[in-house]
C-alpha cells in the first residue's frame, strides 16, 4: 500500500503525539524520583540521589516488593504449567466443547478487572475461608494463564504437527516426542508468556485489591496507599520508577524472544 505524502506526515505526526502523551509522563516520574525538591516542580531544581537512598530504608516499601515479586513468580509458575497444558489441549486434540473451553480460558483476560475480584473475594471469603496470601497469587494466575495460552497456542499453531507424527511413529513415547520435538520449539514462547505474565502480575492493583489478606501490600498498593500521604510523594516517584523498570524489562527481553524464537521456526 502507497500511501500520499500528506497521510504519511499525518500518520507520523499522529504516532508522535501517542507516543508523546504515554511515555512524557513517565520519564516525567522518572525524573522527578531524582529531584532535590520534596514537591512536584519543574524543572527540578537540582538532582539527588537522596529520595532513591530513603526508599532503599523504608521497610515498608521494601516488604511490597518482595510481596509483588514472590506473587508475581509464584503465579508466573502456575500460569506456565496450566497455560502449556491448556494450549496442548485447545491446539492438538479436538473434543466436545472445546470452542466453549476456549473462550472459558481466555476469558479472564477480557473481563473488567473490578468483575473478576468481586468474583473472587466472594469465593475466598464465602466458600474458602478467607483472603490469604495464596489467594492472591490464585487471583494473579487467573490472567497471568491468558497470556500464557496465547503464546503457546501461536506457537504450536505455527509449528507442523507432521513431525511430531513422525517422532511417534519412530517409536518414541507422548513424552519423549514431547520433550525432544514439542518443547525446544515451544520453549522461547513460554519464556515470553511467562515474561509478560510475570509484568501483568507485578502492577496489577484492582484484582490485587479485592484478593490479598490481610496486611499483604504489593508495590502498587503501597503505592495508592502513599500517593497523597504529606511528605510521601518523592518517595512514591521512587516506587513509580522501579515499578515502571521492572514492568518494561519483561516485556521488552518477551518481545525480543517472540521475534527471535518465532523467525527461528520459519527457517
Amino acid at each position: 500500500m502507497i500511501l500520499s505524502t500528506p497521510a504519511r506526515w499525518l500518520l507520523r505526526a499522529a504516532a508522535i503525539g501517542v507516543l508523546t502523551f504515554v511515555y512524557v509522563p513517565l520519564l516525567l516520574v522518572l525524573v522527578n524520583s531524582f529531584s532535590s525538591s520534596a514537591t512536584f516542580t519543574w524543572p527540578p531544581p537540582s538532582l539527588t540521589l537522596q529520595w532513591w537512598q530513603v526508599a532503599a530504608t523504608n521497610e515498608g516499601l521494601r516488604a511490597a516488593v518482595v510481596t509483588s515479586v514472590e506473587v508475581a513468580l509464584l503465579a508466573t509458575l502456575i500460569a506456565v504449567v496450566i497455560g502449556t497444558l491448556a494450549s496442548m489441549a485447545l491446539t492438538r486434540y479436538t473434543f466436545f466443547g472445546q470452542e466453549a473451553v476456549s473462550l472459558l480460558v481466555l476469558l479472564p483476560i477480557a473481563l473488567p478487572g473490578i468483575v473478576t475480584g468481586i468474583a473472587l473475594n466472594t469465593l475466598f471469603t464465602q466458600a474458602l475461608g478467607g483472603l490469604t496470601f495464596f489467594t492472591l497469587v490464585a487471583g494473579h494466575a487467573t490472567f497471568c494463564i491468558v497470556i500464557v495460552v496465547n503464546n503457546a497456542s501461536a506457537r504450536l499453531r505455527r509449528m507442523s504437527g507432521t513431525v511430531e507424527e513422525a517422532s511417534t511413529d519412530l517409536g518414541a513415547t507422548p513424552w519423549t516426542t514431547w520433550w525432544l520435538v514439542t518443547f525446544p520449539a515451544l520453549r522461547g514462547a513460554l519464556v515470553a508468556g511467562a515474561l509478560l505474565a510475570f509484568a501483568l502480575s507485578f502492577d496489577e492493583i484492582i484484582v490485587t485489591t479485592f484478593t490479598a489478606g490481610p496486611g499483604l501490600q504489593t508495590l502498587p498498593l503501597w503505592i495508592f496507599q502513599n500517593l497523597f500521604r504529606p511528605n510521601q510523594s518523592p518517595v512514591v516517584n521512587v516506587a513509580a520508577a522501579v515499578l515502571v523498570v521492572i514492568s518494561v524489562l519483561p516485556v521488552y527481553l518477551a518481545n525480543r524472544l517472540s521475534g527471535d524464537s518465532a523467525g527461528a521456526a520459519t527457517k
